[in-house]
């Protein structure tokens, strides 16, 4: 995992005085734990923990996973192994439609996705054996270890993950709905974007015009197909007509979903390897643009689906 070379360099490091009392500690050694990777949730065991530059660091190993993707990480990226956070971890997993044939929620190809380390690719490929009948039970395809060297990475800021896990509470733990339509509209904040990309380098609109055309079509088209819950279809079928593109009509909640499943779509994109680099950069500062316009973009509180305007009927098991 590109994370733990940054990380291990810090072995050791400590904040220079005597360490706290280990009670201080979140999290102790041998614990199992639930460990955000990537925009998935994994069970792990916490494997060393040390204080290091005034906060606890901890070395997860990925239960299931090859030893590649131990790693040092943060108390902010680890769950306490409760009910509550493993429905959570359920949750994302269902949502993004892995929870078919896995136990834990882990899929094959999540970590190669979360990070595209070329020595740890090398790995899943010398390790075919082993890892790709995993490969084919949770996916189905074939085609994972072809095209995971040129998988885009994309990195959901933490922030924006929770928003993903309050997203999924709200419509399936509290029945309520995104009230449509939605402003500022995915049109309208891809617009913003491009006017925030144009002070900074002007000679730069065309090729970011083209990757926000590009964002608005494959959120167009996956929406009906991907991007909803069931409680949502009803909701999306009154409300988006032939003659309208849900671009126009859902806003930042929906297209946050998009950036989950993009790395799979982007899969079956014959694109050469520098593209790719440009492409996951402006990705990457696309995100970071919803995350610091957050409290504006996204709502703060969903509509009940009784009382949701358009909505009343959007709730179906």
């Amino acid at each position: 995992m590109g994370s733990s070379k940054d990380d291990s360099a810090t072995d050791g490091d400590n904040s220079g005085g005597d360490l706290p009392d280990s009670n201080s500690s979140v999290y102790s050694e041998g614990e199992k734990v639930l460990a955000y990777h990537g925009p998935r949730i994994y069970e792990a065991k916490v494997q060393r923990a040390e204080f290091r530059r005034n906060e606890w660091r901890y070395f997860v190993h990925y239960l299931g996973w090859n030893k590649n993707w131990d790693e040092w990480v943060g108390a902010d990226r680890l769950m306490k192994h409760t009910e509550e956070n493993v429905l959570k971890q359920q949750a994302l997993d269902k949502k993004q439609g892995v929870d078919k044939n896995s136990k834990s929620g882990r899929s094959g190809q999540t970590k190669p996705k979360a990070s595209t380390d070329a020595k740890v690719d090398k790995e899943d490929t010398k390790n075919n054996a082993a890892k790709g009948k995993k490969r084919k039970t949770d996916s189905g395809v074939e085609k994972d270890n072809a095209s995971v060297e040129k998988l885009v990475k994309i990195q959901i800021p933490s922030t924006l993950k929770k928003q993903l896990v309050d997203d999924w509470e709200f419509i399936m733990q509290q029945d309520k709905l995104v009230k449509l339509p939605r402003s500022p509209t995915v049109d309208d904040i891809l617009t913003k974007y491009l006017e925030y990309r144009s002070k900074k380098d002007s000679m730069m609109t065309d090729s970011v015009g083209e990757i926000l055309n590009g964002i608005r079509c494959y959120f167009d088209k996956a929406l009906p197909v991907i991007l909803l819950y069931k409680k949502e279809r009803q909701q999306y079928h009154e409300t988006v007509t032939d003659n309208v593109s849900p671009s126009s009509i859902y806003g930042a909640e929906h297209l946050l979903r998009l950036f989950v499943k993009l790395p799979e779509l982007l899969a079956y994109v014959n694109i050469e390897e520098e593209t790719l680099v440009h492409l996951q950069q402006k990705l990457l500062d696309f995100l970071k643009f919803l995350q610091k316009n957050q409290g504006t973009f996204f709502l703060s509180a969903y509509d009940g689906s009784k009382g949701a305007e358009g909505s009343g009927k959007g709730k179906d098991n």
